[in-house]
């Protein structure tokens, strides 16, 4: 027996019997609502006696009939108690399923699409979500055992779902597996046909189930014979205004609300999705935090190893600038080389024009001075320069101080050249004097 449960004792199961009828046409929203049968007598002299007992009830024989009459009518509008109308005539009894109730509405109920070869049934349990999912490996056991303990057998939990009231919803389907090794799963119309019979329903009652219904999908002509008769109690003029209020008729379907306990019903179910909806909603949001900062960390490590890329790249070229050096080593210049070198130079040109690329880098360079001196008043302040772009600024400013030595250098070989001149001249003019004296 499913233990926790308050299970005693268990009657043996008959076995399993896939011929058992499957014209039970039961699912999560027919039940009850298809194969409404005609009027009967017996329904036309309720109605009679209806139609007296609200408009004119002989009872007492005086004008107390009158006041009975209104009684009967508040009671009828409320749906509950009994209508007196005639002394050899039993009272009415009335419910909330009479047509002169007004506690009585229409919902939408989303239609299953979930095929009979799925095998899906569904179970409610008056046992709390924590004590079916603890226990539910005893479940499936004695589901196995009201299935007559067939080894061939296999009970399958597809969902387990809480509902309003302290009540769990158990999706199951059962797997049979054939001599030949093949298997496949069992309708859910002959499953849940085996489940109402009478032993395998209370052996199912024992274990705590309140409900069991095929999870299957309405056939076009369910569909259309219960958008083509209402409900019983239900206003054929309301019924056709809810065929047309209807938000989605390819997926919703009309359903009668009848009274406030299942007005109430809705209300918790609704609220008990709302609640799931917002439990997945806080797990997606929880999943996109951490994906954002996944995806921070990701862009940083790209960053980081463009720059390594980079750099890289940059000792790849020097690499190969320095063994190309090598190989070209003792050739002469040819004229590709000598191209590129004339375009080389026209490049250094313009890096060097005092209006183009050199004037830029001095304004940046001032740029930086006044920065560095305005930083130590507003240390708030602090300007980057990107790594790469400091390397090519220290490279250009060293190629321009090793243009200003060598041009030191010019200058300074040119006075010696000056003073050799000059030294030259003073010796030659005395002997020059000497011999035009």
């Amino acid at each position: 027996a499913f233990g926790g449960f308050g299970t005693t004792t268990t009657t043996a199961a008959p076995a399993f019997s896939f011929s058992a009828p499957t014209n039970t046409g039961t699912s999560a929203l027919g039940s009850g609502l298809f194969n409404q049968p005609a009027q009967t007598p017996a329904q036309s002299n309720q109605l009679i006696n209806t139609a007296s007992a609200l408009s004119a009830p002989t009872l007492l024989g005086d004008e107390r009939d009158a006041i009975l009459a209104k009684w009967n009518q508040l009671q009828a509008f409320w749906g509950t108690g009994k209508g007196y109308f005639n002394n050899n005539i039993a009272p009415v009894e009335f419910t909330q399923e009479n047509p002169f109730c007004r506690f009585k509405a229409v919902g939408y109920s989303l239609m299953p699409n979930n095929k009979d070869e799925d095998g899906l049934v569904v179970l409610v349990f008056n046992r709390k979500e924590a004590d079916i999912r603890s226990q539910q490996q005893q479940l499936v056991e004695s589901l196995h055992k009201i299935l007559g303990g067939n080894q061939t057998l296999t009970v399958n939990v597809e969902g387990v779902k809480t509902m309003p009231d302290d009540q769990t919803e158990v999706i199951i389907y059962v797997v049979e597996r054939s001599p030949n090794g093949t298997s496949r799963r069992v309708p859910a119309t002959t499953l849940y046909a085996h489940f109402e019979q009478t032993n395998i329903k209370s052996s199912l009652q024992q274990l705590g189930v309140s409900l069991s219904m095929a999870r299957t999908e309405l056939s076009p002509a369910q569909v259309k014979q219960l958008l083509q008769n209402p409900p019983a109690g239900v206003d054929p003029i309301i019924w056709e205004q809810a065929k047309v209020d209807n938000p989605d008729p390819d997926k919703l379907i009309p359903v009668p609300m009848v009274g406030f306990k299942e007005l109430l019903r809705r209300l918790k179910v609704q609220d008990q999705m709302t609640k799931q909806h917002q439990t997945r909603l806080d797990i997606i949001s929880e999943d996109i935090s951490e994906l954002q900062k996944n995806q921070t960390t990701t862009m940083a490590k790209i960053a980081q190893y463009k720059r390594k890329l980079m750099a890289l790249s940059h000792r790849t070229l020097q690499v190969l600038i320095k063994q190309e050096i090598q190989r070209k080593s003792g050739y002469a210049i040819q004229a590709d080389e000598e191209q590129l070198r004339v375009q080389l130079d026209t490049i250094q040109c313009e890096l060097n024009a005092p209006t183009q690329f050199k004037g830029r880098l001095n304004e940046l360079m001032s740029q930086i001075r006044m920065q560095n001196h305005f930083g130590a008043v507003r240390a708030e302040e602090r300007y980057y320069i990107d790594a790469d772009l400091l390397r090519e600024i220290k490279q250009h400013l060293k190629q321009q101080q090793e243009g200003l030595s060598h041009l030191i250098s010019i200058i300074k070989d040119d006075l010696e050249d000056i003073k050799l001149i000059e030294h030259g001249l003073n010796e030659s003019i005395p002997i020059r004097g000497g011999v035009f004296s």
